[in-house]
């Protein structure tokens, strides 16, 4: 909760949904009359049927919209309800906070009667993506302490499809990924302050890259060694949505 009633404050102007990428989500949650959004964050991605949004975050919370569902300060590990209280629970680009995964996966499994959608990102993939492997590599070591691997995710939910979804080269909702072929906007500190990795690593760690980013940029080196990148609409990063059935 710390982590994100620090560095959340601009959550609601650097990370707002994405159409494509909604879509997919809702998709997913099926034909689920009731949901309940467990680590909600601003609120990104909930439909209009989402009776409960659990959020660890005060910050967060107060930056959720006009008419958003009710939010209920608590952690995904504990959450005070009841059982089977939704058709559905769902968890978006949230595990890899979570303190104890079991417990939180847990949670999602006791609170929700037919489905659970979880969107994470597979590490093995998400690490290769340019800006950590090139610039970055000592922070996506410290993203691997917190990662979890999709396999252990699916099979702690007792089975799960996994779906892969492509980030689109315009993506609207600034999480790592989003801007890889846009990378100029990792110099835009307001840009990094809604992206959790950049948050939780210090400057020592993360300005050296950072220089070396820009002045490939200035350069053209960027531009030259990614030039394949610009005739793609889409990128596999390594996010994956994993839909459980219960």
């Amino acid at each position: 909760m710390a982590t994100y009633n620090s560095i959340g404050a601009t959550y609601a102007d650097t990370r707002r949904p994405d159409p494509r990428i909604a879509a997919r989500i809702h998709q997913a949650l099926g034909g689920a009359t009731t949901v309940i959004n467990v680590g909600a964050g601003t609120g990104s991605y909930e439909p209009s049927h989402t009776v409960l949004a659990v959020e660890p975050s005060s910050v967060m919370i107060a930056q959720r919209p006009a008419g958003s569902a009710p939010a209920l300060e608590a952690s995904a590990e504990s959450i005070p309800v009841a059982e089977d209280s939704a058709d559905a629970a769902m968890a978006i680009l949230t595990v890899h906070h979570w303190n104890d995964l079991e417990a939180g996966i847990g949670e999602l499994l006791r609170i929700a009667r037919q489905r659970i959608v979880v969107l994470t990102f597979d590490p093995d993939i998400n690490h290769k993506f340019w800006l950590l492997e090139e610039y970055l590599p000592e922070a996506a070591a410290f993203d691997n302490t917190r990662a979890v691997a999709v396999d252990r995710l699916a099979m702690l939910l007792g089975g799960a499809r996994i779906e892969t979804v492509p980030i689109p080269h315009d993506c609207t909702d600034g999480f790592l990924a989003a801007f890889w072929r846009r990378p100029e906007a990792y110099l835009d500190p307001e840009v990094r302050a809604g992206i959790s990795l950049f948050a939780q690593t210090s400057d020592a760690v993360i300005q050296p890259g950072l220089a070396r980013l820009s002045d490939d940029l200035s350069s053209g080196r960027w531009h030259q060694r990614h030039a394949d990148l610009f005739g793609r609409d889409a990128l596999d990063a390594g996010y994956r949505l994993l839909v459980a059935d219960l």
